[in-house]
């Protein structure tokens, strides 16, 4: 009898969760094909994930897709995460302040990830952003500030790593040009995203050091580009400087 590899049956079983969290519900046939996988090993995974609750079949359609234990399971994740609790209250009061949508992000290799937000005033434009997405760090505004507080040696092998990628006409994709902006950031402290990432969009963001000095976190002001004027999100430095102050100093590190 052949022996099968345990790390390749792993790397299927998460391949195939992170393409229906990808794509969404998913025939048999459809999967088989994105995949990559024959459909007898595609509707064998699916039916192990399906005993165990992380997969469930639509009986109409038939297509498959990802169960909200997957919820559960990121808020226990988050529920771990001390830094939402001790900056929650900061967050609310920045988007009270500004009016907008704020953000806190953490630093997850390549990109950075919404870990916790705050709406805006009801009246104002929601945005797509939420919590559990990733954004790439070079073209974003809280990408840029982490990268800001890391060496030049640091930043340059994330580049390196990095799939850049022209995300809008706005996206900077030639690396001398984005040293020259780190070096406007760590001057400033504070990063702009100028619609690099998404086009309406333009966010300011602050990033925040962990204990050991490292950039782990960070925290932006987001709104649609109509309401982020130059004046606007110049008259936002203050605040969220003195925001990034209150959060730092809450967690000891001033």
């Amino acid at each position: 009898m052949e022996e099968k590899n345990p790390i390749q049956v792993s790397e299927r079983i998460f391949h195939t969760i992170e393409c229906l969290a990808q794509y969404g519900p998913m025939g048999l046939v459809d999967l088989s094909t994105t995949l990559g996988l024959n459909k007898t090993t595609v509707h064998r995974i699916l039916n192990s994930l399906i005993c165990m609750d992380y997969v469930k079949q639509d009986p109409d359609t038939l297509k498959y897709s990802l169960s909200f234990k997957f919820c559960g399971i990121a808020n226990q994740i988050l529920a771990q995460n001390n830094i939402i609790d001790l900056a929650r209250p900061y967050l609310k009061e920045l988007s009270e302040l500004t009016g907008e949508t704020v953000h806190l992000v953490q630093i997850d290799g390549l990109n950075a990830v919404y870990i916790d937000k705050v709406e805006g005033s009801p009246s104002s434009v929601r945005l797509v952003s939420m919590v559990g997405k990733s954004i790439p760090l070079y073209c974003s505004g809280v990408g840029k500030a982490l990268l800001a507080d890391m060496s030049d040696q640091k930043i340059a092998a994330i580049w390196e790593q990095s799939d850049i990628q022209k995300h809008t006409e706005y996206t900077i994709t030639n690396f001398d040009e984005f040293m020259q902006l780190i070096q406007t950031i760590r001057r400033d402290g504070f990063a702009f995203d100028n619609e690099e990432n998404e086009l309406g969009v333009r966010c300011i963001a602050a990033s925040l050091k962990s204990f050991h000095g490292n950039p782990k976190y960070a925290i932006s002001v987001s709104a649609p580009k109509d309401r982020m004027t130059d004046e606007r999100i110049a008259s936002f430095e203050d605040i969220i400087l003195g925001t990034k102050q209150k959060i730092l100093s809450e967690m000891g590190q001033l």
